[in-house]
């Protein structure tokens, strides 16, 4: 593939990069070192923890398996991550496998009627089949997104329809009004409104999927959703921090009391889409400032921890690695290089303490250090931009 030149050509830039060299950055006019290119990022090899991740976690049939619970689960967000990640690799056939496996055990065969059920695993009489028939929107969201995207990027128009039907189909299940704030995503269609408060979950708000959405559904619910899913932060943490569960009364935002006031391995996610999200959305920059308790904490303390009380800002315990490469992005987005090295030393990179990450933890290293690999980027407008499809593309 032939990618368009612009600037100076190759043997030119060479000899003004020699130039530059010898004479020194300052010796050279302003307008010469001006067309003098920035060198391209490296393009990446191999994605090793992806493909570590494949061999212990996907089946031959599409099944993305959790091995943390006796049931050995799969469940909606176990699929929709392998979708997103396969997407990324730019892998089609593993794509459709992992597709195909969602369509038929979670959604019973009617992915364009049922949303797919959460949990799916070995029950107690030893048979395999539906847990929990409930519904997780964080799962759906990535499975539409993956589907926009694969529909896009592969000129698949099928996927592109099949996203927009889930799209409908969450609007019509838990998108709601909620009385004295607005628009908002139910985590599920049953069992998070209780009369007159809701039941929510931050981490199931990623900025960058709404605008995606609101590209592919300009008549839906989805620019309303972008506004408030950071309004909802800017309220529901106070000190900085994400609760992993938060309800509205009608009123006000206050701790769910039957989730608590913590925020751990859900909250994690909501700082590391603050970080992928795009410098140009204008309302990234709220965002982060909203989520300031990780970049405060690490700055006064050097470590972050794996459970935080968000009424206080207080954390214990030694989280676990994965939460080190979930901050990666985060840390980056506030400019913070010396903590992003720091952070990415608890990453394991090969060996047995990589071999024994289980599932989640793969899944926010796949998320967190992929991106800082550069493996994909999320556009302004919530696009996806992976590595195969930019110019590195050229040199597979």
């Amino acid at each position: 593939m032939e990618h368009a030149s612009h600037g100076p050509d190759p043997v030119r830039r060479h000899a003004l990069r020699a130039l530059l060299a010898a004479a020194g950055a300052g010796a050279l006019p302003a307008r010469l070192r001006a067309a003098i290119p920035a060198p391209a990022p490296a393009c990446p090899g191999p994605w090793r923890e992806w493909q570590a991740f494949v061999a212990r976690h996907v089946e031959q049939d599409g099944r993305v398996v959790d091995f943390a619970n006796p049931d050995l689960r799969s469940t909606s967000e176990s699929q929709s991550y392998g979708l997103f990640f396969a997407l990324v690799d730019n892998d089609q056939l593993l794509f459709e496998r992992i597709l195909a496996w969602t369509r038929r055990h979670l959604s019973g065969g009617r992915a364009d009627l049922n949303l797919p059920a959460w949990l799916w695993g070995r029950a107690g009489d030893g048979s395999w089949r539906v847990l929990d028939p409930n519904t997780a929107a964080d799962g759906e969201l990535w499975i539409a997104y993956a589907l926009l995207e694969a529909g896009r990027l592969w000129n698949r128009p099928g996927f592109t329809a099949a996203g927009r039907q889930v799209l409908a189909l969450m609007r019509k299940a838990e998108v709601v009004d909620l009385p004295g704030f607005g628009t908002m995503l139910l985590p599920g269609n049953r069992g998070f409104a209780h009369g007159d408060s809701w039941t929510l979950n931050p981490c199931y708000l990623p900025l960058f999927a709404f605008r995606r959405f609101a590209l592919a559904d300009p008549k839906g619910p989805w620019a309303k959703l972008a506004e408030r899913s950071v309004a909802l932060l800017r309220q529901a943490a106070p000190n900085g921090f994400a609760p992993d569960w938060i309800r509205w009364n009608g009123r006000a935002f206050v701790t769910d009391p039957d989730k608590g006031p913590m925020g751990s391995y859900d909250a994690i996610r909501t700082y590391l889409w603050a970080g992928i999200t795009h410098p140009a959305d204008p309302l990234r920059k709220p965002l982060l400032e909203a989520l300031s308790g990780p970049l405060r904490m690490l700055r006064a303390q050097g470590a972050f921890a794996e459970k935080v009380d968000v009424r206080n800002g207080v954390g214990i315990g030694t989280p676990p690695p994965g939460f080190a490469a979930a901050l990666l992005p985060y840390l980056a987005a506030h400019g913070q290089g010396t903590l992003v090295r720091a952070q990415a030393t608890l990453v394991p990179a090969s060996g047995a303490a990589a071999d024994s990450l289980p599932y989640y933890d793969r899944c926010l290293v796949l998320f967190g250090k992929g991106w800082v690999d550069r493996r994909y980027r999320i556009a302004a407008d919530g696009r996806l931009q992976p590595a195969w499809s930019t110019p590195c593309s050229a040199k597979r």
